[in-house]
């Protein structure tokens, strides 16, 4: 399942900067905020993975 979880907050961390960049391109202030929130959820989803593994590797 750890795998799947990296997958997907990858995809939404790409999702996300694509947005922003749309938003920055057209000028579109809400585009550029939730394409950043994006990736700060997709950052998140990273760190706890990066967690779960390293609780693995300690037990």
């Amino acid at each position: 399942m750890g795998n799947e979880n990296r997958i997907d907050a990858t995809l939404k961390n790409i999702e996300g900067k694509v947005q922003e960049a749309v938003g920055e391109f057209t000028g579109d202030p809400k585009d550029q905020a939730e394409g950043k929130v994006k990736q700060a959820e997709a950052e998140a989803q990273h760190t706890v993975e990066n967690a779960k593994d390293e609780i693995k590797k300690n037990l």
